[in-house]
């Protein structure tokens, strides 16, 4: 990149990290609460018209360089930026609620507000990242970040939940960085120091590669990511991060962390695939795939709290990500754009509508959620959207974005692993279905009507959602042809 391109890079990374030092300024929480709320929406915004400006203008990183943005990276900086954006914006409500109880309330805000934003500067600093080594480093960066998030409440569960999280990803994290030193030892001398890590570099001299050795470190990479993007078998910090963290993180964590360091993953295959082969490079995503949807299928039969059950359902739709990018081709592409996209707006909701959840029933943090319907029905409709659309039942953009994918399976030859995600799929429908009906729209589990909530940030917010996730399922009519897909189709195997 080059003049305003670099700027704009930069100010994309830089705002949030100066966001989150002015939150850090003694001030009063009133003050605190409209100061971030106006840097959410301008650092969320600029997000996104880079986003935009990178599908429009089509520029891409030139070798050497840190930063850039191309047309795979787009839709992933633009899902980030509105994820971090509406956290933010709904980080206010959530500190009225609760506090950590390591420091003092004030204090505690202020602590929040710096880490939260420092996680998101790392995480639209990761599809910005021109090169694997400074990528490794980002996703290493929001590992400290979001486990300080994870137990920010001082409970026990939460501090322990935190640990884990912290511990795990960080084993599979050094061993994704064993797997850059053997990329590393496997390139040949065509640039100096990590620059021969760029995603430039790779692809262009992948051929070049000792086949043995970009296998293996092809490998190990992705063995280790797998714990950041939460594939199975290595998902197990993933249920009890995601339900003990503040709401508006943990809707970071599933709709903005997950799909970053997976697209990591993907650039990856694409650089190295001349050096590992196309059935090897579209294998390993293909097995992660089908293993997180067969592991998460159980558990969204189980009656279980509600941000665990989300939880599970995220490990289900990286899943079908993975399967999306492993049977390539325009279908499955364009059904992993309306997935990666949908799943962000569905799940947020979802994670969102937590805090007036925890406000109203207390002990939904560890029981299954019934008969809210009679308690409030706003709250009841946002949380039965999200459940609805994670589903995928139709009209969701996630019933259409799996359609593609499982499309796109058959028409590339991959005939078997599509059935048999076609079935664990309907499972999973079955399972999160029954939980709508039963739990959510039941009028049974509350002895009495309660009297009429005053209206709350959910139904702004359920509003919002409805139309956006409206408006995916129409794109999803036009994508596959579009010159979007076209774009991913020129970089990707």
């Amino acid at each position: 990149m080059s003049g305003w391109r670099d700027v704009l890079a930069l100010a994309v990374i830089g705002l949030p990290v100066l966001g989150g030092l002015l939150l850090l300024l003694p001030a009063s929480a009133a003050r605190q609460d409209v100061l971030n709320r106006v840097l959410a929406a301008i650092a969320g915004g600029l997000a996104l018209v880079a986003s935009a400006l990178a599908v429009w203008a089509g520029y891409a990183p030139q070798a050497g360089s840190w930063f850039g943005l191309d047309a795979l990276g787009a839709p992933f900086l633009a899902v980030i930026g509105l994820v971090g954006m509406c956290s933010g914006l709904v980080s206010p409500a959530y500190l009225r609620t609760s506090h950590g109880s390591f420091f003092r309330a004030e204090r505690a805000r202020r602590m929040y507000y710096l880490s939260l934003y420092l996680f998101w500067a790392a995480l639209l600093a990761i599809p910005l990242a021109a090169n694997l080594a400074v990528a490794w480093v980002l996703i290493e960066v929001t590992t400290g970040v979001s486990a300080l998030l994870v137990a920010y409440s001082g409970r026990r569960s939460a501090l322990e939940a935190g640990w884990k999280y912290l511990v795990i990803t960080t084993a599979g994290l050094t061993v994704a960085l064993l797997g850059l030193v053997v990329l590393y030892a496997a390139s040949p001398d065509s640039a100096r120091g990590v620059a021969r890590l760029s995603w430039t570099v790779l692809a262009s001299h992948a051929g070049d590669m000792s086949p043995a050795g970009a296998l293996t470190g092809f490998l190990l990479l992705l063995a280790g990511l797998a714990t950041k993007v939460g594939w199975a078998p290595v998902h197990n910090w993933l249920p009890d991060a995601h339900s003990e963290a503040p709401p508006p993180v943990s809707a970071l964590l599933s709709a903005a962390l997950l799909p970053a360091v997976m697209l990591v993953a993907w650039r990856a295959q694409r650089a190295l695939l001349p050096a590992v082969g196309a059935s090897t490079a579209r294998g390993v995503f293909l097995g992660f795939g089908l293993a997180s949807l067969a592991v998460a299928v159980p558990f969204l039969w189980r009656p279980l709290a509600w941000k665990r059950l989300l939880a599970y359902s995220s490990l289900e739709h990286m899943g079908v990500l993975a399967l999306g990018i492993g049977f390539g081709g325009p279908l499955a592409l364009a059904g992993v754009l309306i997935h990666l996209s949908g799943h962000a707006v569905a799940k947020s909701l979802g994670f969102y509508a937590a805090t007036p959840l925890f406000e109203l029933r207390p002990s939904a943090r560890i029981r299954p959620v019934r008969g809210l319907l009679r308690q409030d029905r706003t709250l009841a409709a946002g949380m039965s959207l999200s459940l609805a659309s994670l589903s995928g039942l139709p009209p969701s953009p996630l019933f259409f974005s799996e359609v593609l994918i499982l499309m796109g399976g058959f028409v590339s030859g991959h005939a078997w692993p599509a059935a048999v995600a076609a079935l664990l799929l309907a499972l999973g429908f079955l399972g999160l279905a029954h939980v709508l009906v039963q739990d959510l729209l039941s009028t049974q589990g509350a002895k009495r009507m309660y009297p009429p909530r005053p209206a709350s940030a959910i139904g702004v917010l359920t509003a919002g959602a409805t139309a956006l996730l409206l408006a995916l399922a129409v794109a999803a009519l036009y994508l596959p042809g579009s010159d979007l897909v076209q774009k991913l189709l020129e970089v990707s195997p």
